[in-house]
């Protein structure tokens, strides 16, 4: 195996990485949210179990370097958006001024860098 497909290999590791720990973390939140309820933990389940597949995608097809991104720029956001709101239920506080909404937008700008990314041009 080469320097980049090893490479290449590590980072689609870290999403399927990251997709499988959404998945588990959003079955758990949903069974703390239907047990012992909380404002904000359903919201968060629901983010990490529908960003979840995108990344066990993302990281097996790895189709372009523009997919890479844009979906770490999604783990980034979701991680803020929803460590966020489990703050504000867990611990009473925010995360830090802000997280919340620089996690959405980063959730946006995530989605639009994906969506770009069918536009580039696969290397030969």
């Amino acid at each position: 195996m080469s320097t980049a497909e090893q490479s290449y290999g590590n980072r689609g590791r870290i999403l399927v990485l990251a997709g499988g720990l959404c998945g588990a973390a959003g079955v758990a939140l949903s069974a703390a949210a239907a047990h012992l309820g909380g404002a904000f933990v359903g919201t968060a389940a629901s983010f990490l179990l529908m960003h979840a597949p995108v990344f066990l995608a993302a990281g097996l097809l790895g189709a372009n370097r523009a997919l890479r991104i844009g979906s770490l720029i999604l783990l980034v956001g979701l991680l803020l958006f929803c460590g966020d709101l489990l703050a504000r239920d867990f611990l009473g506080s925010r995360l830090f001024p802000l997280s919340a909404p620089i996690g959405g937008t980063l959730l946006i700008a995530g989605w639009l860098v994906i969506a770009a990314s069918a536009l580039v041009r696969a290397r030969s």
